[in-house]
């Protein structure tokens, strides 16, 4: 699979809203820019939705962005009803910020869940409304009512989360660094982005965080579902 060539503005600051870019390609209605702020589909965290502004003053909702299975291109999905730009047209691409802004709280506080929960993780979702992981637990499941106390101890915290990177043999030596079962981190040339939760949990991750625990807010377990002899999907909710 190729490699998308769209500079991944996210990758380098999770809450910029939005940039101007350049059309490179389109297909169906998905819209390949030059330069994106906007997260495609993947790891488990849903795609980013928004509007693109054209230089005429219209506004072209996105749907939702995903990444091309075949190709690696990340496409910005223009909802039915509306024009599609014209390659080589130069566009603002904003973002839903609220939207987004969830995602991030939700996909920092699944980190913690994964440095409290002893188990390999073997699946996970996460939405605007609520997210998941699921564990490879053989024995007893987890007391949700625990479990709530515990996250929210480590987002009383107020730890500090910060991006970094490690070598392709690095992670090769050091697989444990992989919680995820089914899904592998992005890999950006030689190198693999890393997120760390100061001394609380480090692991290499592609998706997009908040910058501190607290800033996740009070969360709940809401329930721990049995899915398979020995598999718990743990599900987690904004206490709002």
């Amino acid at each position: 699979m190729e490699e998308s060539v769209t500079r991944l503005l996210f990758r380098e600051d999770a809450y910029r809203r939005n940039c101007d870019a350049k059309v490179i390609s389109i297909s169906d209605r998905g819209v390949e820019l030059d330069q994106t702020v906007f997260y495609a589909t993947a790891g488990g965290q849903t795609g980013d939705v928004g509007f693109f502004k054209t230089a005429d003053g219209r506004a072209l909702p996105v749907a939702t962005t995903v990444k091309d299975r075949d190709s690696g291109k990340i496409r910005h999905i223009i909802a039915e009803g509306h024009d599609l730009p014209a390659i080589g047209d130069t566009i603002t691409a904003e973002l839903d910020w609220e939207t987004r802004h969830r995602l991030m709280r939700f996909h920092t506080c699944l980190h913690l869940l994964c440095a409290i929960v002893e188990g390999d993780v073997t699946g996970g979702n996460i939405a605007t409304h609520k997210a998941r992981l699921d564990f490879n637990l053989p024995d007893e499941a987890p007391d949700k009512d625990e479990l709530t106390t515990r996250l929210n101890e480590l987002i009383a915290s107020n730890a500090e989360v910060y991006d970094g990177e490690i070598s392709v043999a690095e992670l090769k030596a050091n697989p444990e660094l992989v919680r995820t079962m089914s899904v592998q981190p992005p890999m950006d040339g030689n190198s693999i982005r890393t997120v760390t939760i100061e001394g609380i949990d480090y692991q290499p991750c592609g998706g997009t965080h908040v910058k501190s625990t607290a800033e996740i807010g009070r969360v709940l377990v809401a329930k721990i579902e049995k899915k398979g002899r020995q598999n718990r999907r743990i599900n987690i909710v904004f206490d709002e």
